[in-house]
């Protein structure tokens, strides 16, 4: 199998590395020259071309069997997320109209713009929260139009090895409780996100929520947190606004997604993080 993944950063080069060990041909795309030698140490081909600039695809081959798309703008303004979700978008499903190729998008759980804490599924969109995750609903609407069909997977908050933002402000004390705690996360391990790809990509096209088994209340997260690494429990503030994305407060099912066959390694946030914390050494 010939696979390409476009932006092949935290949770792409996971994946690129997986299918080489499995034997397959895999091909990494990225917009910066410093990435070829990380690619090219997992075994990929790298290709350096930027998805939103017109005219940049043109010398990438089109005799892919997958091409999956697990692009990230975390690090960039509004501005830049919209090239990269839907000029990028756009840009991609032109060179690969009328390929062989089957398509994959990771989109977010962000586009569920539920506030009230009850729980969501796949047939809960209607539109999207505000904020950025309209263009990933934009991506995926497009998507899911083109001509040969797609599956986009909606991924939760993504930890795992030097990620976990709400963790990573633990260890360092910087953590704030968000008013009274109670706002509903949904996080998933990147290796559950590989996991979860390759599932998908021996089923049929569709819609599938990537999260782990058990959401968790803001408060529950850090009170597991003060307990296991035995501090102190991070005082109440206002809730975090202004970020790129709404904030919403919802439950997300991965019901769907299980009934294809997928088990998260990590079924729940304490498997995770226990494991990661022993990883690196602070429990």
């Amino acid at each position: 199998m010939r696979v390409l993944i476009v932006g092949c950063g935290y949770v792409g080069l996971s994946l690129g590395r997986t299918l080489v060990d499995q034997g397959h041909e895999v091909h990494g795309l990225r917009r910066t020259a410093d990435g070829a030698a990380e690619m090219e140490t997992v075994g990929l081909k790298p290709h350096r071309v930027d998805i939103t600039a017109d005219g940049s695809l043109e010398a990438l081959p089109r005799d892919f069997d997958w091409v999956i798309n697990t692009a990230s703008s975390s690090r960039g303004d509004a501005a830049m997320h919209h090239e990269v979700f839907v000029e990028g978008t756009r840009n991609l499903l032109e060179k690969f109209e009328d390929s062989q190729a089957r398509l994959l998008f990771t989109s977010s759980t962000s586009v569920y713009p539920q506030t009230d804490g009850n729980w969501v599924d796949e047939e809960s969109f209607d539109e999207p929260a505000a904020g950025t995750a309209q263009n990933l609903a934009l991506a995926e609407e497009m998507y899911l139009e083109h001509s040969g069909g797609a599956t986009v997977l909606r991924v939760s908050g993504i930890y795992g090895p030097f990620r976990g933002h709400l963790y990573r402000q633990f260890l360092r004390g910087k953590a704030v409780m968000e008013g009274e705690g109670g706002r509903w996360i949904n996080m998933v391990h990147r290796d559950d996100v590989v996991t979860a790809i390759l599932c998908a990509m021996e089923n049929e096209m569709g819609i599938y929520n990537v999260t782990d088994n058990e959401p968790v209340t803001h408060r529950s997260f850090l009170e597991w947190l003060a307990g296991q690494l035995r501090r102190p429990l991070p005082a109440s503030g206002e809730p975090i606004s202004g970020g790129k994305r709404a904030r919403t407060n919802k439950r997300v099912s991965n019901a769907r997604l299980k009934a294809i066959g997928w088990t998260p390694r990590f079924p729940t946030f304490r498997d995770g993080y226990t494991a990661l914390m022993k990883s690196e050494g602070v429990l």
